[in-house]
């Protein structure tokens, strides 16, 4: 025909066609529907949508409020990781001063004089600790609200697992609202054991971590090789002493001569435990699985042992050790350059900032 209907008619049937493929696009949404993640997104926090991987539907929550050892660089890393590679929504929760920034010059004690004028720590988010699978804490000496003491003791309490990393052991200074059989809990009785003192010579010395032969089958471990950071090992309990009834201990760490992995053993201190494993008893006689890693800087994280050894202890944690795998990715998700340990925040470069800066 030469009227020009039939190219009408072309047109027509292109676009019914075009409309059929739009529709079966949006059919996989349908049957598969995507997650949401399940903390609102906010200038307050981090949130990492999870990829695909085998924890996928999972929610890790990392809260990173410490002074000295860079926990505001390792943890937004941590949560790349386990958000690209592994397929977990992440979270990260922050410490942060009056004007919302994170603040890890926050002091921990009030000066001598000026308790009055002391302000408190605050972590915006931590209602989102009961939408946690596992929570991973790099804290340290903190003073906090009440409501948000009792968020925190309500996931200790609630039988889901936790990894506590370096200064986890004495995360605050204010008492949990927390008891089992009128006794007062404390985070050192949930992870096992608190700081006492540094077992070598504080930011001078480095440690090598040593897997325990008979534990190199534990899960946490699988792959882990190489253990190495500048931080120093902890002593958690009193010479002569053991870690407490119910830990198995997974690394021991040897103090090292220097600050270059591979240095001499120092031939004066023993190794002692730097990661070991609990059950955690609730008042409801649930156990909950704790991993606890007394090493934990934003240099230490630049091993890929210590990355692997926290990644595998999350599975493990959540009762995922089939899923664990040696040619999983502990590859960073982005640039990681952290900042060094210490308290010296001018010539560290160490000033408060917007969380959306540590992404």
């Amino acid at each position: 025909m030469r009227d020009g209907r039939r190219p009408k008619i072309a047109a027509t049937n292109d676009i019914t066609l075009m409309k059929m493929k739009s529709l079966a696009a949006l059919l996989p949404l349908f049957l598969f529907p995507v997650m949401a993640h399940p903390v609102p997104e906010s200038p307050q926090w981090l949130t990492y949508p999870g990829g695909e991987g085998p924890g996928k539907g999972k929610h890790i929550v990392l809260v990173s409020a410490d002074q000295e050892y860079r926990g505001e660089n390792f943890m937004p890393m941590l949560a790349g990781i386990l958000s690209k590679h592994h397929g977990f929504d992440c979270t990260v929760l922050f410490g942060v001063n009056e004007e919302g920034l994170v603040d890890p010059t926050a002091p921990v004690y009030p000066e001598k004089g000026k308790e009055a004028e002391f302000k408190p720590h605050s972590i915006p988010g931590t209602e989102h600790l009961a939408k946690a699978d596992l929570v991973i804490l790099a804290i340290r000496l903190l003073t906090l609200p009440d409501d948000q003491l009792k968020n925190f003791a309500d996931y200790f309490d609630s039988g889901k697992p936790l990894i506590a990393l370096r200064t986890a052991n004495h995360g605050f200074r204010s008492p949990l609202p927390y008891e089992i059989d009128g006794k007062r809990v404390n985070i050192g009785d949930i992870v096992g054991g608190a700081f006492m003192n540094h077992h070598g010579n504080w930011s001078a010395d480095s440690t090598r971590g040593d897997i325990i032969p008979e534990m190199k089958a534990h899960p946490s471990l699988t792959g882990v090789k190489d253990i190495w950071g500048l931080t120093d090992v902890y002593r958690t309990f009193k010479e002569g002493g053991s870690l407490p009834e119910g830990c198995t201990a997974l690394v021991m760490g040897q103090p090292l001569i220097g600050r270059e992995q591979g240095g001499a053993d120092n031939p004066e201190k023993e190794p002692l435990p730097v990661v070991w494993t609990k059950d955690w008893k609730t008042t409801s006689g649930k156990a909950a699985r704790v991993l606890h890693c007394t090493m934990g800087s934003g240099n230490d994280f630049e091993n890929s042992g210590l990355r692997r050894l926290v990644v595998n202890g999350t599975y493990w944690g959540l009762g995922m050790e089939d899923k664990i795998s040696t040619e999983s990715s502990v590859e960073y998700a982005s640039e990681y350059k952290p900042l060094s340990s210490g308290f010296d925040y001018e010539k560290l470069g160490v000033i408060p900032r917007p969380p959306a800066d540590f992404r």
